[in-house]
């Protein structure tokens, strides 16, 4: 029999005070991010160890070589306080090598991890206004930063083998300048055309880098901040008239594609959301009311990679 095996811990929540701060940066004309102090680096990870190195495990109920996974669990909160850099990526990378420079026995694993988002809460500033504080964070429910690593010891050394960054779970509403008219219309379609809607998308974005080593952040120059990817397909958004989602996520893409050359490939999983028309006022047509439509949803997919 031909076997898979695979076996880990999810979701293992880390919140690291004062971790190194993210500086160096190349700024972009679409987004104000240059950096982050990282007071609160706040995220889950997920190990996954890979390959059939414990097969025995699950034959003959052999644990003499498992490693636990109470033990990985442990492995990352104590690492963390030992990391020196700035980035997810960077932190993942750091518990790979450690991973498996530590265990023998673990030869591949795949390491993944969600930033869990705090913002500085504005306090007042002594003088008459606000300033956001330094000791106070907002835990947020908003989009965040993602990653993957896949890493495989590769004789004294670790090889990179796979790597995938996102922003996930942005929500995205624009009032104005977005179209869906000359589709195909036949004894099916009820949808009116719409040549101004106000368009409401989900949106997750994923990047990998032509080289690897970018994406650790030795050279902060050629790291590519997700904060940066957010900040720009919102000014894209705000500046394109389009004609369709798929018209709008090409453009994300085209964009991010010539700000990045560091990067190989993009690719976008849209849903639309777009609220349903239920009235319009007689005195200002600017002024509209739209409810939750039916609960199914487009969604638009897209992928692009240089050639």
């Amino acid at each position: 029999m031909d076997y898979t095996v695979g076996y880990g811990k999810r979701r293992v929540p880390v919140y690291r005070v004062h971790a190194a701060p993210l500086t160096g940066v190349r700024p972009i004309p679409e987004s104000p991010f240059t950096g982050r102090a990282n007071t609160v680096f706040a995220l889950e990870v997920d190990v996954e160890v890979l390959g059939g190195d414990f097969l025995a495990a699950y034959t003959r109920g052999d644990n003499t070589g498992l490693v636990a996974t109470d033990s990985m669990k442990n492995f990352i909160l104590r690492q963390a306080l030992a990391y020196d850099g700035a980035t997810l990526e960077g932190f993942l990378s750091f518990l790979g090598h450690g991973l498996l420079a530590t265990y023998a026995q673990i030869r591949s694993l795949r390491l993944s991890g969600r930033e869990m988002p705090f913002v500085a809460a504005p306090v007042p500033d002594g003088q008459g206004g606000f300033a956001p504080s330094a000791v106070l964070f907002d835990r947020i429910d908003a989009d965040y930063a993602a990653a993957s690593l896949d890493l495989e010891a590769d004789g004294d050394g670790v090889a990179v083998i796979g790597h995938s960054c996102g922003r996930v779970g942005m929500r995205l509403m624009k009032t104005t300048g977005s179209a869906f008219t000359s589709f195909l219309r036949d004894g099916y379609t009820t949808l009116p055309e719409r040549r101004d809607r106000p368009l409401y998308v989900t949106l997750d974005v994923d990047w990998r880098y032509a080289d690897p080593a970018d994406l650790l952040g030795g050279d902060p120059a050629r790291y590519v901040p997700a904060e940066q990817v957010r900040d720009l397909i919102r000014t894209v958004f705000h500046e394109f008239v389009s004609e369709s989602i798929q018209h709008l996520v090409h453009a994300f893409a085209l964009r991010l594609l010539d700000r990045f050359p560091q990067l190989a490939e993009i690719g976008f999983r849209a849903e639309n959301r777009t609220r349903d028309p239920y009235g319009e006022s007689d005195s200002d047509p600017r002024v509209r009311v739209y409810s939750d439509p039916f609960p199914a949803y487009g969604e638009i997919t897209l992928r692009l990679r240089r050639t």
